[in-house]
């Protein structure tokens, strides 16, 4: 399968590639045992049961209890499906901890807590904060303006019942859009780092996983908007005000609708493709350079030598590349959702 296929190290699959010293060469005694899923998940046609234990060699399957029958086929549990439940326990774990130490009241003590405690906090002042701000200037659009003129008022404490707000909703206008942006940050930077350990694989590498964030995102920035700005006044928003007037302002505002319209989707179309591109680009590399390693082994034994100490090498440098990759990744996703999110909700 690999032989043929140069992008299989980032690819999804029903099973964990383990050393082979770990798993039998001797699975199945017939070919009658062989459940259907695990030939379709290795990608064999009508096979005999040496060529299943053969392939089987080196991989972990993952359990299929809803995979029903041949006849009726139903859902497979893929590599990257696991992975995303590892992340979801993780940031349950690591933030509900957080949390639970926070609302103490006290400072929050230890360097496991205090390092992702930074983190929040340089998402938090260093990108939501400034770059979506306050957008009580952009009040006055009938409905919203009644609905949060008081709350906006009770945010900054002015009354007892502005007091209970400001706790509820944190102490900027800006904080309420942070449940998302640490969501998507924490849980694409918790993706990345997966595929750092061997065996394992970055779900952010595939383009399903990446389009489904683009998607989540953009219904983000919709329904924020039209929160702030009312529905009229979200799609009135994507019309630039091109200060022209009349019949002609208004072909301008006909002509310009749908193209800003199609920019919406456009710019978080390319959030997808940029994390997926990235992701994907920096593990193919790193399969790539250990694959020189089997092509010089079929010829001078001097040079596989030299090669294998270069791929090593090479392989090192990289993966600490894609360490600062990972992370740089989460930060630009969170970073630019961000902005999408900060032009929904003010009146251009």
């Amino acid at each position: 399968m690999s032989a043929e296929d140069h992008f299989h190290h980032v690819r999804d699959f029903g099973y964990f590639e383990v050393p082979a010293f770990l798993t039998s060469a001797k699975t199945y005694s017939n070919i009658g045992d062989v459940p259907w899923y695990v030939k379709q998940t290795l990608h064999l046609h009508n096979p005999t049961v040496e060529q299943v234990n053969q392939a089987l060699v080196g991989k972990v399957l993952i359990p299929q209890p809803f995979a029903g029958t041949a006849k009726n086929p139903g859902f497979m549990i893929s590599k990257f499906m696991v992975l995303q439940v590892v992340v979801l326990v993780l940031c349950l774990l690591i933030f509900r901890g957080l949390a639970t130490r926070i609302r103490s009241g006290q400072p929050v003590r230890g360097r496991f807590w205090n390092f992702w405690e930074m983190i929040a906090l340089v998402i938090r002042d260093q990108v939501v904060r400034p770059t979506i701000g306050d957008h009580s200037h952009d009040h006055g659009h009938g409905e919203h303006d009644q609905h949060h003129g008081h709350a906006d008022h009770g945010s900054h404490g002015h009354t007892g019942h502005g007091h209970h707000a400001a706790v509820a909703t944190g102490s900027h206008p800006a904080d309420r859009y942070l449940p998302f942006v640490w969501s998507c940050f924490f849980y694409i930077l918790l993706c990345n780092l997966l595929g750092a350990i061997p065996s394992l694989g970055s779900a952010t590498g595939n383009i399903n996983v990446t389009a489904a964030l683009a998607v989540t995102a953009m219904l983000a920035s919709f329904l924020f908007g039209v929160e702030v700005m009312g529905v009229g006044g979200f799609f009135g928003n994507l019309i630039p005000n091109t200060g022209m007037t009349g019949a002609g302002g208004i072909a301008m505002a006909c002509l310009m609708f749908p193209i800003e319209g199609l920019g919406f989707i456009i710019k978080h179309t390319i959030l997808a493709l940029r994390l997926f591109g990235n992701i994907m680009g920096g593990h193919t590399a790193l399969g790539v350079i250990l694959g020189f390693i089997a092509v010089a082994a079929k010829g001078n034994t001097a040079l596989w030598g030299v090669i294998t100490v270069g791929s090593v090498l090479g392989q090192i440098g990289v993966g600490i590349l894609e360490l600062l990759v990972a992370v740089l990744q989460a930060y630009v996703f969170s970073f630019l959702a961000t902005i999408f999110i900060s032009g929904a909700v003010h009146k251009h």
